[in-house]
């Protein structure tokens, strides 16, 4: 999958130790949205059956939402995770076809453990 990640721009960013990384120290504050289109693109990126291009559009999204070059700072006070929002959600909108339920109950489940019980209405 490297040829993926090497790609497109901030594909390169991208890697399962720096997505991870970002999430844990970031979920409370980007809040619960940010981090379900987060998990649900990185569970979908894992998934065999996704075609190539599609995890291409992933490896770019997360890697903008990884990488420390933002576009809004991530520790600009109230918008600091529009710009993320925004990349990860067309990116969620791009390759929707390929977000399926077992994806959405792992994501979910991500979240359950780190935010506990949350209302399912916050993610739409």
């Amino acid at each position: 999958m490297t040829d993926q990640n090497e790609n497109n721009g901030y594909g390169k960013e991208y890697s399962d130790e720096g997505f991870w990384n970002k999430v844990k120290t970031v979920f409370k504050k980007a809040g619960i949205k940010v981090v379900y289109s987060a998990l649900t693109l990185y569970y979908t990126y894992k998934k065999k059956d996704t075609p190539v291009w599609a995890k291409g559009v992933i490896v770019g999204a997360l890697g903008y939402f990884i990488s420390p070059i933002d576009a809004i700072p991530d520790i600009t006070p109230g918008i600091g995770y529009a710009d993320d929002i925004g990349v990860l959600l067309a990116a969620v909108a791009t390759v929707g076809a390929y977000i399926d339920n077992e994806v959405k109950q792992y994501a979910k489940d991500k979240l359950r453990d780190w935010f506990g019980d949350f209302d399912e209405e916050e993610l739409l």
